[in-house]
């Protein structure tokens, strides 16, 4: 019986330049894994793999890193990554009702990404905004203050923008 899955082949020559600058540097898994999510959006399983063998550290070690820190993702992300704030100021001005406006809007939840692709939600320990709580940043957008409504609203004008530029 086969399998009617495809294996993900990641171009691995894109890695070419960062692996001849940090391969044989000791201490620099963590830069490498940075390096590699910047080329690939996420750090795709045969990444990890040539990473490896290029620098002789083993999988396990590896994988490790990868999944003890969160800026590191396994999985394709959306054009649109929600890092919604979870800290003590923004729990308390109500962070807990923006991510229930998220999930309502967008049909998904901590760590999950729209059918569509547009959107993928990640729930952060805290984003350094106290003063804007509660507060999520969108890629490198930060919006501050948030009600449901304005969320809402930056959620639906995100959307128009990827239609707008799809057609465009």
């Amino acid at each position: 019986m086969e399998c009617s899955c495809k294996a993900v082949h990641s171009d691995l020559s894109l890695l070419e330049d960062v692996l001849k600058t940090y391969a044989n540097t000791k201490g620099s898994l963590i830069t490498i894994l940075q390096k590699a999510q910047e080329i690939y959006g996420y750090l795709p399983m045969d990444v990890l793999e040539h990473i490896s063998e290029r620098t002789g550290i083993k999988p396990a070690k590896i994988l490790g890193v990868a999944t003890f820190y969160t800026q590191f993702r396994l999985k394709p992300v959306g054009k649109y990554l929600i890092l919604l704030c979870k800290g003590t100021a923004c729990h308390v001005n109500g962070s807990d009702l923006i991510e229930k406006t998220i999930i309502e809007t967008l049909g998904i939840h901590d760590g999950e990404t729209t059918e569509d692709g547009l959107f993928t939600l990640k729930n952060v320990a805290c984003l350094g905004c106290c003063s804007l709580s509660p507060v999520m940043m969108i890629n490198d957008e930060t919006y501050g203050t948030l009600t449901p409504q304005k969320t809402k609203d930056i959620l639906a004008e995100l959307t128009k923008q990827a239609k707008e530029a799809d057609n465009g």
